[in-house]
């Protein structure tokens, strides 16, 4: 089995809250997402997604993507792509950085891989725990108020943990934190999220305001070292995201205790063959994770869901389903919301049927 041909599509993905608003101002209405097709000689056709969260939350956009694959694709036809280890290293020699670009190929190697296995691909992740596991809500950044509102509807969903999203005027964001834990209830989880908004002394200005709050405290600040500064001057649980980009700085943070849930997103790490490594590590030390990507419909959901199925419960944090926040559908078979949790297929690969009428004409091919 070779790979022949690398197709990619071009969706739009509208949210249904019409706008996904986060630190610094920061918004998206409609994502660009581009799905990604590996086509091999024998006619299989694996798939995925990627879809980074505007060009302005990682170094990451929507048109690098196809960039990226118009660049890298051609170094990739002939090769198997069952073998996903030398497929990495080839893509890496091939082109440095850019693991967002990789990781649409290499999902999609892994939906060929399960195919040619006839397993799910949590299934060739280290096996399936469980029926099913527990997703978290993203609450958009509004008025305190409003943030608050939107608990008791999203637990009427079944969710029973919650990212805020902060990061902005601190005052404003200690309100925010107020408002919405007097709506939890008992067995709820609260995450405040401020995606790198808030310098050091904020931070750590306003932990100290909320010190009475059960509440997690995720990327407080922009640097590693801002953040390693926060969390060991205060007390409450520590995420660390943005920051945790590879092996070595994850290294790095496991040996400083610099958190205590990691936050591993696939697009970030460059796909499900990397963001494996960094995930299995984890468990060996008993790190708890947040396992998602940037954003996504159904195909980067599918992959998200095989990731976090195949991953012990006690350690895995949280998980999203990016699919039921958007309004287009571009995938029979992804993994739906069933009260507030989620399962991977069990059909062999991601499980994923692809659907034509909504992809339209591939923007890219390369053979």
């Amino acid at each position: 089995m070779k790979i022949a041909r690398i197709l990619a599509y071009r969706v739009e993905l509208p949210l249904h809250e019409t706008t996904y608003k986060w630190s610094g101002g920061k918004s998206v209405t409609v994502f660009d997402s581009t799905v990604v097709c590996v086509e091999t000689d024998t006619g299989h056709r694996g798939w995925s997604e990627v879809c980074p969260l505007g060009p302005f939350y990682l170094p990451a956009y929507a048109e690098g993507v196809r960039a990226g694959l118009r660049e890298l694709g051609p170094h990739l036809i002939g090769e198997d792509p069952r073998q996903l280890n030398r497929l990495n290293r080839r893509m890496d020699a091939a082109l440095k950085g850019h693991p967002y670009v990789k990781t649409g190929i290499d999902i999609a190697c892994w939906d060929l891989l399960g195919q040619f296995a006839g397993l799910p691909v949590c299934e060739l992740l280290g096996g399936r725990y469980g029926d099913d596991f527990p997703l978290y809500r993203a609450i958009s950044q509004e008025t305190p108020d409003l943030m608050a509102s939107r608990v008791a509807e999203y637990r009427a969903q079944g969710y029973r943990r919650f990212q805020l999203k902060v990061g902005g005027d601190p005052d404003v964001d200690i309100q925010r934190i107020r408002a919405v834990a007097a709506q939890l209830q008992s067995g709820d989880r609260l995450v405040a999220d401020a995606n790198t908004g808030w310098v050091q002394h904020e931070a750590v200005r306003l932990a100290h305001a909320v010190r009475d709050v059960d509440v997690y405290l995720e990327q407080p600040c922009l640097t590693y070292e801002e953040c390693l500064a926060v969390r060991q001057q205060r007390t409450h649980p520590f995420i660390l995201d943005e920051n945790i980009d590879g092996l070595d700085v994850l290294l790095r943070a496991l040996s400083d205790r610099a958190m205590d849930v990691v936050n591993l997103k696939i697009s970030k790490l460059g796909g499900l063959t990397k963001i494996r490594q960094a995930r299995d590590l984890c468990v060996s030390l008993g790190i708890a994770m947040t396992l998602e990507d940037s954003w996504g419909g159904d195909l980067a959901t599918a992959a998200i869901a095989h990731l976090a199925h195949s991953t012990p419960p006690e350690l895995l944090f949280s998980t999203t389903d990016f699919n039921s926040y958007v309004t287009v559908s571009t995938a029979e078979g992804a993994p739906q919301r069933q009260n507030g949790r989620m399962a991977a297929s069990r059909e062999p690969g991601l499980g994923v049927h692809p659907r034509m009428e909504i992809l339209g004409n591939p923007v890219l091919e390369v053979k």
